[in-house]
């Protein structure tokens, strides 16, 4: 089974996939780990959308983090879909922490236009991590798989 966090930057989409890798031992992948299946970017995306079990589904249980939308298109058709949301200034908040309070204009501007992005799409589930803690929201997916 593969389980997709998507969502923007600092919406609580790793602390949640730790939470779930402590629950159930899941895999977990972020981002372009996918590039460590192989040296050439192609195979290595193939590589890893075949380990994701493509169109057969697989039997391991997997937890891909997912903040950019071009990463969408390497889920399998049968993934389970949970958006995780913020508010902006809430991002905000955890994105200075990230960067120990400096918050140069040009990051600003980058969280401001990404925020809602994906909004609009098909999940089996959304949180809004505002409001409820990370074991909360863990426990959450785990009743609804």
């Amino acid at each position: 089974m593969v389980i997709a966090l998507i969502g923007e930057s600092c919406t609580g989409k790793t602390t949640i996939a730790e939470e779930l890798q402590r629950e159930t031992g899941a895999e977990v992948y972020t981002g372009k780990d996918y590039l460590k299946f192989a040296k050439n970017p192609g195979e290595a995306k193939r590589l890893f959308v075949e380990m994701l079990g493509g169109e057969q589904g697989t039997d391991k249980f997997i937890v891909f983090v997912i903040s950019e939308k071009e990463h969408l298109e390497l889920l399998p058709p049968e993934a389970f879909k949970i958006l995780l949301e913020a508010g902006i200034d809430t991002i905000k908040e955890r994105f200075a922490i990230r960067l120990k309070g400096a918050m140069p204009p040009p990051v600003l501007a980058m969280l401001e236009k990404k925020h809602g992005m994906f909004s609009n799409g098909e999940y089996q589930l959304r949180f809004n991590t505002d409001e409820s803690d990370p074991k909360h929201i863990c426990n959450k997916i785990l009743e609804a798989l």
